[in-house]
């Protein structure tokens, strides 16, 4: 996870937070940005809040204590719904404007991840959820340098093929359907 950069981006944008919150692997792009294992177990609610500056917070069930241990920040327990509320709302109270993977009027689903109970219960505590699409698109969604140049290595193996991509016909039931193959000596 690249904090700085992350804290430096909500700077920009005039955003106070960005929280990741996920029930039985909701969002696959928390994990990512977050650099989290995405193979364990997820029965129970987490969030993590990233402050525009200091320290991120986290809010785990008991029962899953360690989900978010690989993460800097304090870590606050809870069990039952009352205490989850009350904890939230004392996690989020310095913040106002607060990124979520959240698309208004769902226009983007791949950002649209946060269902709308956990949208109405932060929206219940006066904060102001707003997009994190560019947040993605800049942290999840860019390339890394090596995979750029992965990218232009096979645009190369592409150029320097004798025969490139030809047209091929498939049959299937129901008709012929194309189908785009590439030699590449």
């Amino acid at each position: 996870m690249d904090l700085k950069g992350i804290q430096s981006a909500l700077r920009e944008r005039d955003f106070d937070a960005w929280l990741f919150y996920d029930h039985h692997h909701r969002d696959p792009i928390a994990y990512r940005v977050l650099g989290l294992r995405e193979d364990v177990m997820v029965t129970r609610r987490w969030f993590y809040v990233i402050p525009d500056e200091g320290e991120p917070r986290k809010l785990v069930h008991r029962i899953e204590a360690g989900h978010l241990d690989s993460l800097p920040g304090e870590k606050q327990m809870y069990s039952a719904w009352p205490e989850l509320w009350e904890k939230l709302k004392s996690m989020l109270a310095p913040y106002e404007l607060i990124a979520m993977q959240y698309s208004p009027n769902n226009l983007v689903p791949y950002i649209g991840l946060v269902d709308a109970g956990t949208v109405e219960l932060i929206r219940s505590f006066g904060k102001d959820i707003v997009s994190s699409g560019d947040l993605v698109a800049r942290f999840e969604a860019a390339w890394s340098e090596e995979q750029i140049q992965t990218h232009f290595a096979a645009r190369d193996a592409l150029v320097r093929s004798q025969h490139g991509f030809q047209l091929l016909p498939q049959l299937r039931p129901g008709g012929v359907h194309l189908l785009f193959a590439a030699k590449i000596w």
